[in-house]
């Protein structure tokens, strides 16, 4: 990876995933990049499901796709409330539609399925939505890791590493 790996955006919002967000988030900033935490409001403070707290450092609808490498999306039970938000849905699709990094882990697949991307692509998630996945159109597998174009996708927090891995290769 270069000396810096770029700025990247993640949505949050209550009940993320705690070790979804901040393991990414300090792993980018490792590698000298920037990832910023946008909610539905600037300065909010949300909290993870096992209570770890999180201030948003950006509001969704101020954020530009043009000004990042790309988009890491993190499970928990945020990204069902999350993909109700056209901005959001709006958002990922740009990303998609620019050819950057759309990452999504565990849960966070439910925003690639609410915006209608995940059509063709080989992917995975929790089982939990792997009925959501396969239904918008995605060809799900059970790996720790999966890429497919511009979209890497993982089951869960105990694939985090190999998550990382993945999106590092793509940004190579």
């Amino acid at each position: 990876m270069s000396k810096d790996c770029g700025n990247f955006l993640m949505f949050v919002d209550d009940l993320y995933e705690d070790l979804e967000v901040w393991y990414p988030k300090l792993r980018i900033e490792e590698a000298g990049g920037r990832l910023t935490l946008a909610g539905p409001e600037s300065g909010k403070l949300y909290s993870g499901k096992h209570g770890y707290p999180c201030v948003s450092e950006a509001a969704i609808s101020d954020m530009n796709e043009s000004d990042f490498r790309g988009l890491i999306i993190a499970g928990g039970f945020s990204p069902d409330k999350l993909r109700r938000l056209e901005e959001v849905k709006n958002l990922t699709r740009e990303f998609m539609a620019a050819g950057k990094l759309v990452a999504h882990i565990c849960h966070g697949g439910w925003i690639p399925a609410s915006a209608g991307i995940c059509k063709g692509f080989r992917m995975t998630s929790t089982t939990g939505i792997k009925d959501d996945l396969v239904n918008a159109g995605a060809i799900w597998v059970d790996e720790p890791a999966v890429t497919d174009r511009n979209m890497v996708s993982s089951r869960k927090p105990g694939d985090l590493p190999d998550f990382m891995k993945a999106i590092f290769k793509f940004l190579d």
